[in-house]
C-alpha cells in the first residue's frame, strides 16, 4: 500500500481483501473520513504506529491474517467509533481488556483463533448484538457476559409475551428496567421503542461458541441451550 493513500483525503470505503499486504504505511491513519476499511485475507502481523487515529471509522475487517495480541499498535483502542470489527482467523490468545472501550461496538467476531479467555470487560460492550468466539481454546466465559446477555436473552423472552399488553403495561415494564439500571443491575440499555414503550422488534442477539473445550458444567449447560449458559454463569455457583 503506498503512502501516498493519504493523499485521498475524502475517501470513506476501502477494499483490500484478498491480497499479498505484509504492512500498512503509518499514513493511512490520517484517513479522516474513512468508514469501512476490509483488509482481510492478507499476510499482517502488525498493524502500523497510530493505527487508532481513524476519527470515523465504522467498520474494520482483519480476518485472516497473521495478528496476535502483540500486533495492535498502542492506540487501537481509540477507534471507539467502531460498530463492527471482525478480527477471526487469527493468532489471539488473548483480548485486550481494553476492549471495553469499544463501547459502540455491535459485532465482534473472533472466531477461530487460540483465545485462552475473555476478558470481564467484554461485559462493558452495551451494544454488542453479535459475538462470534467458536472455535478457540475457551473452557470457561466471564460472569460479566453472562450479566450482559442473559438479561437481554430474559428480556427478549419476555418481551415476545408482551405483545398483547396495553401501553400502560409496557410503560411499567420500561420504568422497572431502566430502575434495575439505575440501581445497577442490568449491564444494557432497556430497549425503547419511538413511543417510550419496550421495542418488541429488536433485532435478534446472535451468539455462537461451538468448538471449545469448555469445562464440563457449561458443555452440559450448552445441551440444554445458550440462554441456559448465562443464566449459570451469572449465579453465585458459578462466580
Amino acid at each position: 500500500v503506498p503512502a501516498n493513500i493519504a493523499d485521498l483525503r475524502n475517501i470513506e470505503v476501502l477494499n483490500f481483501f484478498n491480497n499479498q499486504i505484509e504492512e500498512l504505511p503509518t499514513q493511512i491513519s490520517s484517513l479522516q473520513k474513512l468508514k469501512h476499511l476490509n483488509l482481510g485475507m492478507n499476510r499482517l502481523n502488525t498493524l502500523p504506529r497510530g493505527f487508532g487515529s481513524l476519527p470515523a471509522l465504522e467498520v474494520l475487517d482483519l480476518t485472516y491474517n497473521n495478528l496476535n495480541e502483540n500486533s495492535l499498535p498502542g492506540n487501537f483502542f481509540y477507534l471507539t467509533t467502531l460498530r463492527a470489527l471482525y478480527l477471526s482467523d487469527n493468532d489471539f490468545e488473548i483480548l485486550p481488556p481494553d476492549i471495553g472501550k469499544l463501547t459502540k461496538l455491535q459485532i465482534l467476531s473472533l472466531r477461530d483463533n487460540d483465545l485462552i479467555s475473555l476478558p470481564k470487560e467484554i461485559g462493558e460492550l452495551t451494544q454488542l448484538k453479535e459475538l462470534h468466539i467458536q472455535g478457540n481454546r475457551l473452557t470457561v466465559l466471564p460472569p460479566e457476559l453472562g450479566l450482559l446477555w442473559g438479561v437481554m436473552v430474559e428480556i427478549a423472552r419476555a418481551s415476545s409475551r408482551r405483545v398483547n399488553q396495553s401501553s400502560s403495561d409496557l410503560d411499567m415494564e420500561l420504568r422497572i428496567c431502566q430502575q434495575a439500571m439505575a440501581d445497577g443491575d442490568v449491564l444494557l440499555t432497556c430497549p425503547v421503542g419511538p413511543k417510550g414503550n419496550l421495542d418488541l422488534t429488536g433485532q435478534k442477539q446472535v451468539f455462537k461458541a461451538e468448538n471449545n473445550p469448555w469445562v464440563t458444567p457449561i458443555a452440559d449447560q450448552f445441551q440444554l441451550g445458550v440462554s441456559h449458559v448465562f443464566e449459570y454463569i451469572r449465579s453465585e455457583t458459578y462466580k
